[in-house]
Order: C-alpha cells, then sequence, then structure tokens
C-alpha cells in the first residue's frame, strides 16, 4: 500500500490530484447512490472536461469543521485512541483507488470516519442501519487500506452522537471494487461515455452546462425516433399508474367519509386526510387592488429555463 502526504498540497492542487484516482467520495456516485451528483458528471471531471468545484456545500463545510469534535467525543466515549493520518493512500494493486480516511485507531487494524446528519436523516442511522453510500465508502477504504473494521461516529442535529462498528464485508468489496475498476478503466483510461442516466443529478447539470446553446437546428438519426417512441409510451404507462392510484386513494376518502373520520386505522397501516392549508399570492387580486405595486417589475423574479418538446412531422 503506497500513500502521499497532503500537508504541503494547497486546496487546488488538492482537487487536481483527486482526478488522478477514485476517492471514497467518488464511490456512491459511481454506484449511483449520490443524488446530488451522476457518474457522468463525475467522468467529466475526472477527465478534465468541465471545471473542479471550488466551494464545497454548507454541510460539507461544517462535516469538516465538526470532524475534530465527533473524533474527540468518539474518544471519550470509548475509551479508544485515534490519531489524524494526512495522506491519500493507494491500493497495491489498483493504485487509482485511493483512500483519505479521518482517523487511525490505535493499537486495532481499524479506522474511524466521522460523520454529521441533520437531524431529518436520523431515521437511516436508527438501531443497526448506515447509509448505504456511506456503508459503500468504508468498505472501500477498508478494502485500500486492508483493515478488518471501521468505526463511523455520528453527530445527528448537531445534539445526538452515535458510533457505530462496521465489519469488513469481501463479498460488498468485490462488488464495489469491479465497479470502479470498471468505470477508471473504461470511462475514464479510455474515455467511453457513461450512459446517461434519469437521475435528478444529471438533469440539473444539463440544464447548468448547456444553458448557452444557440437556437440552431441540427439533424438527429433515427434512434432519436425510437426515443421520443419510448418516451411517448412511457408517459401513456405513468397517466395509467397515476390514474390506478388516485382510485384508490378516492377509495379510502370515500369511506373515511361514509365514517366521518379523518383518519382509519387499519390492521397495518394508519391513514389520515388531514386539512393542509397553503398561502399563495393572488396576482389578480394584487392588481385590483394594488395597481401601481403590480406595475413594478422590481418585484418580480424572471428566470428564463429550456424545456424539452417534441412533435410528430406528418
Amino acid at each position: 500500500m503506497r500513500s502521499k502526504s497532503t500537508l504541503e498540497m494547497t486546496h487546488d492542487e488538492w482537487l487536481l490530484d483527486r482526478r488522478k484516482g477514485i476517492g471514497g467520495s467518488d464511490v456512491a456516485t459511481i454506484l449511483g447512490l449520490n443524488k446530488w451528483k451522476s457518474p457522468y458528471q463525475l467522468w467529466l471531471e475526472k477527465t478534465g472536461q468541465i471545471d473542479l468545484e471550488h466551494t464545497e456545500s454548507e454541510p460539507a463545510y461544517w462535516g469538516n469543521v465538526l470532524e475534530e469534535i465527533v473524533a474527540k467525543e468518539f474518544q471519550e466515549r470509548t475509551g479508544k485512541k485515534v490519531r489524524r493520518r494526512n495522506q491519500v493512500f493507494e491500493h497495491p494493486l489498483h493504485p487509482f483507488l485511493r483512500a483519505n480516511i479521518d482517523r487511525d485507531v490505535v493499537g486495532e487494524n481499524a479506522i474511524l470516519e466521522c460523520k454529521t446528519a441533520n437531524a431529518f436523516l436520523g431515521k437511516e442511522w436508527e438501531g443497526e442501519e448506515v447509509p448505504l453510500s456511506y456503508l459503500c465508502q468504508v468498505q472501500h477504504y477498508m478494502n485500500v487500506l486492508n483493515k478488518k473494521y471501521c468505526y463511523i461516529a455520528v453527530l445527528i442535529g448537531g445534539q445526538k452522537f452515535i458510533w457505530k462498528r462496521v465489519d469488513r464485508d469481501q463479498e460488498l468489496i468485490d462488488m464495489i471494487t469491479e465497479r470502479l475498476v470498471e468505470f477508471w478503466e473504461t470511462n475514464v483510461l479510455d474515455g467511453q461515455e457513461p450512459v446517461i442516466d434519469g437521475s435528478e443529478a444529471t438533469s440539473e447539470f444539463l440544464k447548468e452546462k448547456y444553458s448557452n446553446t444557440k437556437e440552431d437546428e441540427t439533424t438527429l438519426p433515427t434512434s432519436f425516433d425510437d426515443l421520443i417512441d419510448q418516451k411517448r409510451e412511457l408517459k401513456k404507462a405513468k397517466k395509467e399508474i397515476e390514474t390506478a392510484i388516485r382510485q384508490i386513494d378516492n377509495e379510502i376518502i370515500n369511506e373515511l367519509g361514509k365514517r366521518k373520520a379523518c383518519i382509519g386505522i387499519a390492521p397495518m397501516n394508519i391513514i389520515s386526510w388531514k386539512l393542509v392549508s397553503t398561502k399563495r399570492m393572488n396576482s389578480k387580486k394584487l392588481a385590483e387592488k394594488y395597481p401601481e405595486v403590480a406595475k413594478d417589475e422590481e418585484i418580480y423574479n424572471v428566470t428564463e429555463s429550456r424545456r424539452l418538446t417534441e412533435k410528430e412531422i406528418k
């Protein structure tokens, strides 16, 4: 196992170095478990086709700030000692598989991963549960460093601390590694573009990437007619499914109405039909009551976006 120090790296150097391999934060993306980034977007980053993000998100920022606190709390509660390793470790057989761990556990063949989570995601950590994206990340780390197990310490909502032990799962590691190697060798080194997926991350990224496209025409191959046919069939199926769902909802509401109740308790489910209040601006009434305000362009936010439509040529 090889390693390189990150102590002397600037932030920009660290970002560029990440292009040279697959790190722990890339694992969930390649496996399709990251709703914020798609494999396609990661491929563009690794092949240098788009600039790397120089700013981190708010959750990522606070995760880094609180990492030391989480590590100290883990030591206090367990009596174990941990140490920081300012290094990027490389897998002995696949040096492009990398790991930048939070802490080593002294005297054990184990590592510590420190996490923060908002209160709304607390259920993902209940019992023995570990979010799948993090589970795959730490299995990857154990593979690169040849560790037997990993501790994950989590601060939830800034006020609840838990820690768990995750044992090495070689079968899962083999599955993860096969996919990571395929991504690196086929997509990154050979330059083969990953399949465009249907994730929201890909949709948002493509809208941003091609937002300045000119109003020009181009000729597309016949395969795109096939795609449009598939889309129409899917939309038809979607409409039928939505109608079937509405029918079930109507049956439930009708029965609750007959019983003069808004909450129904079945043997395995609690069903509620609650009153939900929403408040929206009535632009017509605003214009009638305050015409001068309604004419003021400064109170309006104008946004532009492209909408994909298709029309059959007859």
